[in-house]
């Protein structure tokens, strides 16, 4: 064969590799903050359950604050910001683009999520109107997802479109307590 062949060859070979590893990572939640993004990003951070830090400030964070906020830390964003309040026990925060399809999708999932679980709030951001949080928070992608507590500090993220198991499960494992005067989650 000649070389261009060969050449032709592996990079359809590289492009198959790096389809099925993005497909693999789509709408999975990982650690909260710039960990999940620069894992995302290839930079070398472990994912959520593989050592991940939970807090602390991460290398290449603004000013060395994390995102991911420990107990008592500034929040990674206010309600004033979105212009919604947050939900009583937890926030999905969507960060979309007008031309993306599975932005349209991952609504729908949020949407139904948020009418289903007591306490739990959707937020859709315009990635383009709100470029300096998408800066701040290192959103690289949209769909992006974010889990915030009701204080606004972010628990867990997805880059992509999750599936509604995933969130539902993300959701149980961040969220303990039934809001006040609520008996549980009710899924339907």
């Amino acid at each position: 064969m000649t070389t261009g062949v060969w050449i032709l060859l592996l990079a359809l070979a590289g492009a198959a590799a790096f389809g099925l590893w993005r497909r693999s990572r789509d709408g999975r939640f990982r650690a909260g903050g710039s960990t999940a993004e620069s894992a995302e990003s290839g930079a070398g951070a472990p994912e959520s359950g593989a050592g991940a830090p939970e807090s602390g400030a991460q290398p290449g964070d603004p000013a060395g604050a994390s995102p991911t906020a420990p107990g008592g830390a500034e929040p990674v964003v206010a309600a004033a910001e979105l212009g919604a309040p947050f939900g009583e026990r937890a926030t999905l925060l969507q960060f979309s683009s007008a031309f993306c399809a599975p932005c349209r999708a991952t609504r729908q999932v949020l949407a139904d999520v948020a009418t289903t679980v007591p306490g739990v709030a959707h937020v859709e951001v315009d990635a383009e109107e709100h470029l300096d949080l998408v800066r701040r928070l290192g959103i690289l992608r949209t769909p992006t997802t974010l889990v915030l507590d009701p204080q606004g500090h972010e628990l867990t993220r997805a880059a992509g479109a999750p599936s509604r198991a995933a969130v539902l499960e993300t959701l149980d494992q961040h969220l303990t307590a039934p809001p006040a005067g609520g008996e549980g989650t009710d899924r339907g």
